[in-house]
């Protein structure tokens, strides 16, 4: 009997009805010589420390470093009938089919039980891009050989095991220092998440420490053959500073006065370039995460799951966990078939569709930069629009529209650079005239490579000047202005702030190893992360934006730096891809982060850590002190005559925002 083993029910009855298992049974479909069975993602999990020993349900810093010297897992007691029902039929099979989601965690989530039912038959994979019956059917006429994703499966493990060992060992530290230092809560440390908050703990202590310096600015409305445009001043040395704002209100009000005194500017030199901007590529996760998040207002977490469900519940669009954005150029041959689907999912696409060159090859389709995964696309078969919901057929329109650019021209545009002289002032106006629309045509708002847009001045159209020509001088415009704070973090500038991590680290020998490529966390947990910060009370939802609560400032002053340098992890996650890639092994990976933590246990054990804690309010119902706690719904203060006196409040930030109660994880938990 040949076993398939997908990762979840939806996506067992869609390989199912591929493959004539119509039958349903308990947790499962049967067919002819065929069983397709599921796990409800991980059927097992890692055991927590308790279950290495009764001694260790008591924190104690004596007993750290806790070292498992064989890994074990249990099934999990939630979806425990599922686990029964795929180890009888592993226990059955003559032969079985990896059919879970082609990723790392994927791999493991199969080859995790399949090793512990101790199953040693023949192992094939089924290696899936999008869930359609086409895509099922091409990919098994193409089943991979077991051997050829093993080492995902290690790399997965060595990734699992690694968060087990910095989380139990250094939350049960750091909590145990904080205690001593009067801290009441948990510091939950871990490999991934406390670098990304450090992230956002930077920039908030950035945007604390800001000093708003003024500075002035003069804009000068020209006219040339009945059309008004604005040159900007351009300070003289000297009165600037390294962004070229003036700095001196003087030096800008005489050259005001000057301007208004000439009346007539002369143009000194005019300079066009043609530019030409190629097709944004089709969308990786992480991408699609930052746009959705900058465009249509979405938590990551929301986009992922919208992304997923377009894949799995509507097969509208390919496996969205994707880390690129390129196209292999074998999907060449699929082109008219995509873009015939998309005219019957909606014929209002059918003008736009027929003036598209087919045969354009843009840089999207790349052999050499495709990884595991390709970027996420519409799939081959026609979709129902009408089953989707309004935030469904937003991203689905852009990931479509992703696609559609793919076969339209380059957008293009000439770029005017006009000096003048006024008086004895200098000034500028820049101009942008479309030549081409190209790609921009189903691409209008700015593509994630972009910048947030040109101002008003830089999109102006100039009139036709050449040198020599006079212009009148109309309204002179002294703007006093203020240098702005950096702006906090969103959600999907924390996702681009993950991935391009190494710009941010400064250690020279670490940004040459990382080479500028390899971020920390990938994009299938970014969003987990995120939202396991927020759960847990580290970081508080603003509006769109993401801020540090008290406890994450107390979290990274409290861990080494090595703990929460961003800069480490990467390197970790980029030892993680030399396992994938068999060029380390797991043992030895693991090997060295467990000599890592006992040095760590053993440099802190007897550490005082100092802390800077928030003033203790007085409690509200009977004036006592008060007491930071944490709860199922985050921290918060708590009397310190409890439960005698059972007054509480809700903890503000150092900027005056509350940490909002949500639901957090068990410390034991902590990744």
């Amino acid at each position: 009997m040949r076993v398939f083993l997908c990762e979840k029910p939806s996506q067992g009855k869609d390989i199912a009805r591929v493959l004539g298992a119509g039958q349903r049974g308990n947790g499962c479909y049967s067919g002819a010589g065929v069983v397709v069975t599921w796990c409800i993602g991980h059927l097992v999990e890692a055991v927590p420390p308790e279950g290495y020993g009764e001694q260790y349900k008591r924190w104690a810093i004596e007993q750290l470093p806790i070292l498992p010297e064989r890994w074990r897992v249990e099934p999990k007691a939630a979806t425990a009938a599922q686990f029964k029902v795929v180890q009888q039929l592993v226990a059955k099979a003559g032969e079985l089919v990896i059919a879970t989601d082609a990723d790392r965690e994927g791999e493991m989530i199969a080859r995790e039980i399949i090793e512990l039912c101790g199953y040693c038959g023949p192992i094939q994979r089924l290696w899936l891009s999008a869930l359609n019956d086409a895509s099922i059917r091409k990919a098994l006429g193409a089943l991979k050989p077991s051997a050829e994703t093993l080492p995902l499966y290690y790399s997965a493990l060595a990734r699992s095991r690694a968060d087990w060992l910095i989380g139990m060992n250094l939350s049960r530290l750091f909590t145990l220092l904080g205690r001593q230092a009067g801290y009441t809560g948990v510091l939950s440390v871990g490999r991934v998440q406390t670098p990304t908050l450090k992230l956002v703990v930077d920039r908030d202590r950035e945007i604390a420490r800001f000093v708003s310096v003024p500075y002035w600015a003069v804009d000068v409305l020209l006219s040339h053959a009945g059309r008004s445009f604005t040159a900007s001043w351009i300070p003289p040395e000297g009165s600037t500073d390294a962004a070229g704002r003036c700095l001196q209100q003087p030096v800008a009000q005489q050259a005001a006065d000057c301007i208004r005194a000439a009346r007539d500017a002369q143009v000194v030199s005019v300079d066009t370039e043609r530019v030409r901007e190629a097709q944004p590529l089709p969308f990786d996760l992480g991408t699609l995460q930052e746009v959705c998040s900058k465009q249509l207002g979405l938590d990551v977490q929301e986009t992922l799951d919208i992304a997923q469900a377009l894949y799995e519940t509507h097969k509208a669009t390919t496996y969205p966990r994707s880390d690129s954005g390129y196209l292999p150029e074998s999907m060449l041959a699929e082109v008219p078939t995509v873009l015939d689907s998309l005219v019957k999912t909606d014929p209002s696409l059918r003008p736009l569709i027929e003036r598209l060159d087919r045969q354009q090859r843009s840089r999207a389709w790349n052999d050499g930069k495709v990884s595991a995964h390709h970027g996420i696309i519409p799939t081959l078969e026609p979709a129902n629009l009408s089953a989707m919901n309004e935030k469904e057929l937003a991203v689905y329109r852009l990931i479509r529209d992703h696609y559609l650019a793919q076969f339209l021209p380059h957008h293009e545009f000439d770029r005017t650079v006009a000096r003048f002289s006024c008086g004895s002032q200098s000034l500028a106006a820049v101009g942008k005239q479309i030549a081409v629309t190209g790609w921009r045509e189903v691409l209008a708002t700015p593509g994630p490579d972009d910048a947030d847009g040109e101002d008003a001045q830089r999109s102006q159209v100039l009139p036709a000047l050449h040198a020599g020509l006079s212009c009148p001088v109309g309204k002179v415009d002294l703007k006093a202005l203020k240098t702005l704070p950096p702006k906090p973090y969103t959600q999907g500038e924390l996702i681009k702030a993950m991935k391009t991590v190494a710009k941010l680290v400064t250690d020279p020998r670490l940004k040459q190893k990382l080479r500028d490529t390899t971020g920390i966390g990938t994009e299938a947990t970014r969003a987990n992360i995120i939202n396991g910060l927020i759960g847990r009370g580290y970081l508080v939802k603003k509006g769109r934006a993401v801020r540090s609560s008290d406890a994450a400032f107390t979290l990274i002053d409290a861990v080494p730096s090595a703990i929460a340098d961003p800069g480490t992890t990467a390197v970790w996650e980029q030892a993680l891809d030399m396992i994938e890639a068999g060029q380390m092994a797991l043992d030895t990976f693991i090997e060295k982060q467990s000599v890592w933590i006992g040095q760590l246990v053993q440099q802190y054990r007897g550490a005082t850590l100092s802390l800077k804690l928030p003033p203790a309010p007085a409690c509200p119902q009977c004036g006592a002190p008060m007491q930071q706690r944490t709860g199922k719904s985050g921290a918060f203060w708590s009397c310190s005559r409890y439960p005698d006196c059972k007054g509480t409040l809700p903890i503000e930030s150092p900027t005056g925002r509350r940490s909002a109660p949500r639901k957090r994880r068990a410390a034991s938990k902590a990744s």
